[in-house]
């Protein structure tokens, strides 16, 4: 089957299959398959040049085809990589995090290293030594879901 369809489209089933999946890549969130989008092109190209060459089978092609998308998706991770921008805002989805330095009054008491506080409208599970309700707690880490708290 892949014989047959390589060899009646030639070098064009290449270019079909790049375009495709540069369509795909712009339907789809990411930026993965336009490096393997590339590769298929550039061998589409070299089949162009090498068609009637001896050596130039659909396996070497296909081979051909692994080792630039490899080589692409590789190269693309490592351009895409450093263009990733700092945040103005690095905890903004992080609601535990922003938590940490705060200072909250014990809902539950905390028995067996376990309690509860409520800041804001959540009332979040600490972790911390035993304390008894009423008793000033501030946050000093996250671990999970649980706030690591200590005595004020």
């Amino acid at each position: 089957m892949i014989e047959w369809l390589v060899t009646e489209l030639g070098p064009w089933n290449w270019m079909v299959l790049g375009l495709l999946l540069l369509a795909i890549e712009i339907v789809t969130p990411g930026f993965y398959l336009l490096w393997i989008g590339l590769a298929a092109l550039v061998v589409g190209a070299i089949s162009l040049v090498l068609g009637d060459a001896a050596f130039w089978h659909w396996q070497v092609q296909v081979l051909v085809f692994l080792a630039l998308s490899l080589a692409a998706a590789y190269a693309g991770r490592r351009i895409m990589a450093g263009r990733e921008a700092e945040s103005d805002q690095p905890l903004l989805n992080r609601r535990g995090e922003q938590l940490v330095g705060r200072t909250a009054t014990l809902t539950e008491p905390i028995r067996e290293g376990y309690g509860r506080i409520q800041l804001g409208d959540t009332l979040w599970r600490v972790r911390g030594p035993d304390l008894p309700a009423g008793a000033r707690v501030k946050v000093v880490s996250v671990d999970d879901l649980e706030l690591v708290v200590v005595a004020v």
